[in-house]
């Protein structure tokens, strides 16, 4: 059966991408003109690095969000006659309303690449950049604390932090994620407590932001707490009431683990940025005008200490997409039949030396994202050290 030609599929793929182009396009017009006026972001645009991998990233977060408009086809549906069929394939026989070809052809159980690879945008970034920011907040609670005081609370941290990072990242995934290990609540157990360090944090900056102005500080406080709460109750123990807030096990299991394995290094790099910032004059001027120390920590030190942190949030972002990659290639994803660019791999390396198109197409996907991350942590660094 003849397949569209290379340019002809080119093409169309162009055209499904439509609305990414248009809003990549809004994005850097409107970033360009106003960016005299967004700070760190706006001179990222300075940067031509950063501004390629500032491209790259939004390329696949437009992706992730446009995806049931891209899509071509039902990435979990099976489609008879397209087993392993090369790019370009026409769909075997007429089904009103769907698409006329298999523009990145069909994989091992006849289901479309092209929407696989699409559908994978959304379940890698619905993941990663979460989990690393819900990591970043276990990191700077404890962090700042422990490079601050020092004394007894740093040692006792960073013990428990060389003792999670001494142990090796693969294995420790592939123990926490497997089956097995659901079964026995630990998961669960892991996620009451990595899950309430964002609530913790944001109770005491704003406590310690608005500790002379009550009735601010009872407000911004009270909302953290109704809110946290309610979302806690439900990510962690999936008690949510109202049934807004909810994670499956596979995905919890999943999170909590990259959460777990992310916070240790995060809490490294904030304890040796805090232990160098807090000979700084500016913190010598605070404790001078009788400011408390969590005050300090937070409203002092931690926003000069925003560059380096923004950087490496970046570049763990791409460290967990690979990470998440090696879970669904060992089959330990969200779910099996889940059309992550990891999983999809996997699938695809059965057959990679005759049908190679089914693996190729998630991995080049992966690898651009995490390429785009990198090119806009190093505009980050370039455009940060410049302040």
């Amino acid at each position: 059966m003849d397949t569209l030609a290379y340019s002809a599929i080119f093409g169309r793929i162009l055209i499904q991408f439509l609305p990414v182009w248009v809003a990549l396009a809004a994005t850097f017009a409107l970033s360009i003109s106003f960016k005299r006026r967004l700070g760190l972001y706006g001179k990222l645009f300075d940067s031509p690095v950063g501004m390629i991998g500032f491209g790259i990233v939004m390329f696949w977060v437009f992706t992730a969000l446009f995806a049931d408009q891209i899509i071509t086809f039902d990435p979990y549906s099976q489609f008879s006659g397209m087993k392993n069929k090369p790019l370009g394939t026409p769909l075997a026989g007429e089904i009103e309303g769907a698409y006329s070809h298999f523009l990145l052809g069909g994989d091992h159980l006849a289901r479309d690449v092209f929407s696989r690879m699409v559908m994978g945008a959304r379940s890698v970034l619905s993941i990663a950049p979460a989990a690393t920011l819900f990591a970043f907040m276990v990191g700077i609670t404890l962090g700042v604390p422990a490079g601050y005081f020092g004394g007894r609370l740093d040692t006792t941290l960073s013990f428990v932090s060389n003792l999670v990072l001494a142990f090796p990242v693969i294995l420790l995934f592939y123990l926490l994620v497997t089956p097995e290990i659901r079964l026995t609540g630990i998961p669960v157990v892991m996620a009451a407590v990595l899950f309430l360090f964002p609530i913790i944090f944001l109770t005491v900056l704003f406590n310690a932001r608005f500790f002379t102005d009550p009735k601010k500080r009872n407000l911004y406080v009270g909302v953290v707490l109704v809110v946290g709460l309610w979302a806690y109750s439900g990510l962690a123990f999936n008690m949510d009431p109202l049934g807004v807030w909810s994670m499956d096990p596979n995905l919890l299991n999943v999170f909590v683990s990259v959460v777990f394995v992310n916070s240790p290094t995060v809490f490294r790099i904030v304890r040796g940025i805090v232990m160098d910032l807090k000979a700084r004059d500016y913190v010598a001027a605070g404790q001078t005008r009788g400011e408390g120390p969590w005050y300090i920590m937070l409203w002092e030190i931690l926003p000069n200490a925003r560059g380096p942190l923004i950087v490496d949030f970046c570049l763990r972002i791409g460290y967990t997409t690979i990470l998440l990659g090696t879970l669904g290639f060992f089959g330990l994803g969200v779910a099996p039949d889940s059309p992550d660019w990891g999983s999809t791999i996997d699938d695809g390396r059965k057959t990679l030396t005759l049908f190679p198109h089914s693996a190729l197409a998630p991995a080049l996907a992966l690898m651009s994202l995490v390429l785009g991350l990198n090119l806009l942590a190093d505009g980050l660094r370039e455009e940060s050290l410049k302040d």
